[in-house]
């Protein structure tokens, strides 16, 4: 250690250590603009020089190393009038409007300004005349405003060792920083790492999808914020590029506890918000979240997880699906007797009964249910609950989580009719293997995946001509993309924006009356508006028509609940409050908010858990680590053709080997495949291990 004093404040600091480091976590401000902490020093902006006792002129305080003795002065005249000259240089070629720029108020160069002072005008201002580019996806760069502090270029080679960014000139010799011939990102080998942009003080560099209304975490990792369950992806995709399967699966189990379930079905938001799609395709996010489960021995989750010591309290869980079952695990965790009551003959709810066994092995549901079992939850099947009040008088609290097992029958002309089935008795009666009515002309109305799951359920009894009809366009369905094309391959014809005008028959269904679709929009209360296209009546024949337009919970008002709208069941706030009209009742999963996804009622369950909880007098923390620690390398190197690497698609059987039986279909990714598709990703979480800067305000907030 090394004793220093600088402006008569005696810090005692490692030696070696630089005194501009030394001086800012002492609380001392020292003004700075090409140092970052993160950043071999580099000591060319000259706004951190000092005065040392004992030493002519002025040193970089960045570069300078602390020795004992030393006794530094910050604040000479000196000091101060070679910084104002060395920022009036800074300034001389920098847009003197920042109002207009999309950094201000948070541009280190502002602030700077504020510290040092205005600028006296001796320097004549020049216009570098740089056009904005943005070319590249995720970034913008504006070379105007740029100051040549070099974070970026160090950022770029240095701390990421991807070599990108160097310095560059013009034929006129204004230095700039780019890449070798003006190349685009994705033709130098950028990773998109966006280092640059985090490091940048003046908004030269920018992250295109920043945001002042979205927490910075959150666009930073979109994926990890658009997931329900907010589950760290970007860390298991890291494990899976490793081969750590085992670490991969703990990661996802530490928020999901159906990993393998999800990693067939899920509806994957977090692809939908992957940064990788504008580069060129999205992480094939699901796809490793299966391969890791699959490929799990339970290394660091079974009997290594979270269990507290019994607490006496007993809950009743109602409804074995998705939200009830994880409830009623993370419930069991926290030390409490938890039974499950599920009416149907075995649990799972949708997963056993909704999602077609092609999609979603029965087998492998069964196998994730056993783990809830063996964590010691009680689940008992074909028990119906019709009076939840009533069980207050053996439990200390009951959970809701009944789904919505109840198609929704359209009111229009011929809705009656022989030959019109619902979506869900539909799917659980052709899983059960049960006479379903269904001929051999179907008519599907709805666009969802349900709707999709009916009609390739459908195909897969034997019907010979399918037609699948809804109100969107192709482009708003609100099935998967994924579900809609492997359809259409097996012969299954698709009619968007078709409004649905009747059902015809007189005594069994014989068609549908149908009506273009001109424009289909909502109103600011939620209420659809549908404009027709004139003269585009048209009929389509069939023997059966199955309504996939919304399912609904299968309750009345005779449970003794306070129900809403659509048949939900009344809680004070879908996600924070999930107490009911009835003190000690809650409800979760998709009879409170209606039909969504599995793994939506998945977080809903996880709520659901830590509030009642807190009811029962536990502390409401669910949380656990399951992983081991990871230490992310942010030396990331380069990949050649980065940019262009392609999605690796998971082994599909053709629509001839499908679509008359029931088997798994899709294959997932292969361990190969696997593995290269984890090294697309652009690890974009690796930027929030950036040091923020420290300026000027932080410490006048700190003083203050």
């Amino acid at each position: 250690m090394a004793v220093i004093t600088i402006d008569g404040n005696r810090l005692e600091v490692p030696e070696g250590k630089n005194v501009l480091e030394c001086a800012l976590d002492a609380g001392i401000y020292i003004p700075h603009l090409c140092h970052h902490k993160d950043l071999n020093p580099l000591g060319s902006c000259r706004m951190c020089i000092v005065e040392v006792e004992g030493r002519e002129g002025v040193e970089p305080s960045c570069k300078l190393k602390a020795e004992d003795g030393m006794v530094i002065h910050t604040q000479t005249d000196e000091v101060k009038r070679l910084r104002m000259l060395a920022l009036e240089l800074l300034l001389a070629g920098h847009p003197e409007d920042c109002s207009t720029c999309p950094k201000y108020g948070h541009c280190e160069l502002q602030m700077l300004i504020q510290y040092i002072g205005p600028k006296t005008g001796r320097l004549k201002m020049r216009s570098k005349g740089f056009g904005v580019n943005e070319k590249n996806p995720l970034i913008l760069h504006d070379m105007n405003r740029c100051v040549l502090c070099g974070r970026c270029v160090r950022a770029c080679n240095d701390l990421r060792g991807v070599g990108v960014l160097q310095y560059q000139k013009r034929e006129d010799l204004e230095v700039y920083t780019g890449t070798l011939h003006e190349k685009l990102l994705k033709d130098a080998d950028c990773r998109f790492c966006q280092a640059c942009a985090e490091v940048c003080p003046t908004g030269t560099i920018r992250d295109i999808l920043a945001s002042s209304e979205v927490r910075k975490e959150d666009y930073v990792v979109p994926c990890r914020a658009g997931c329900p369950a907010h589950t760290d992806i970007p860390k298991y995709i890291r494990f899976v590029k490793d081969g750590d399967f085992d670490a991969a699966a703990a990661v996802i189990r530490e928020k999901l506890p159906m990993p393998k379930t999800l990693g067939y079905i899920c509806t994957h938001v977090c692809e939908l918000e992957c940064k990788r799609k504008m580069v060129n395709e999205p992480m094939s996010i699901r796809n490793l979240k299966r391969y890791a489960a699959e490929q799990d021995t339970g290394k660091y989750w079974k009997g290594k997880g979270k269990q507290l010591p019994d607490t006496g309290k007993k809950v009743c869980v109602v409804g074995g699906g998705p939200a009830g079952l994880t409830a009623a695990y993370y419930l069991r965790k926290q030390g409490h007797d938890v039974t499950v009551k599920e009416a149907l003959p075995t649990a799972g709810g949708m997963l056993s009964y909704g999602i077609p066994a092609y999609r979603l092995p029965r087998d492998m549901v069964q196998e994730e249910i056993q783990v809830f079992a063996d964590q010691g939850v009680k689940i008992e099947c074909g028990v119906r609950v019709e009076k939840p009040t009533e069980l207050l008088g053996e439990y200390d609290a009951v959970l809701m989580a009944i789904g919505g097992h109840n198609g929704v029958r359209l009111p229009m002309t011929g809705s009656n009719l022989p030959g019109v089935l619902l979506n869900i008795s539909f799917l659980r009666e052709a899983t059960m293997g049960q006479e379903t009515g269904m001929g051999k002309h179907v008519i599907v109305l709805g666009g969802g995946n349900v709707a999709f799951d009916c009609a390739r359920t459908a195909k897969r009894l034997g019907a010979e001509e399918i037609h699948v009809a809804c109100l969107e366009a192709r482009d708003k369905m609100t099935a998967d993309d994924e579900e809609i094309e492997q359809a259409q391959e097996e012969g299954i014809q698709i009619h968007p924006a078709q409004t649905f005008e009747a059902i015809t028959g007189e005594d069994h269904v014989t068609g549908v009356d149908f009506m273009n679709v001109e424009s289909f929009t909502f109103d600011e209360n939620r209420r659809a508006i549908i404009k027709k296209e004139e003269g585009s009546e048209h009929h389509i024949d069939g023997d059966t028509v199955i309504f996939a337009t919304g399912q609904r919970p299968d309750i009345t008002e005779a449970a003794g609940l306070t129900l809403g709208r659509a048949n939900s069941i009344f809680v004070n706030d879908l996600t924070k409050d999930k107490r009911t009209s009835v003190e000690g009742i809650f409800a979760a999963g998709d009879c409170i908010y209606g039909t969504k996804s599995v793994v939506m009622a998945i977080q809903s369950g996880r709520e659901a858990a830590s509030q009642i909880d807190l009811f029962l007098g536990g502390d409401g923390d669910i949380e656990e680590s399951l992983a081991p620690e990871q230490n992310a390398d942010p030396y990331i190197g380069v990949i050649p053709e980065f940019a262009s690497l392609p999605r690796r698609a998971p082994k599909i059987d053709g629509a001839e080997m499908r679509q008359d039986n029931f088997n798994l279909f899709d294959h997932g990714l292969c361990g190969e495949d696997a593995c290269a598709e984890a090294g697309r990703c652009l690890q974009c979480d690796l930027r929030l291990q950036i040091s923020s800067p420290r300026t000027w305000g932080d410490f006048q907030k700190e003083a203050e």
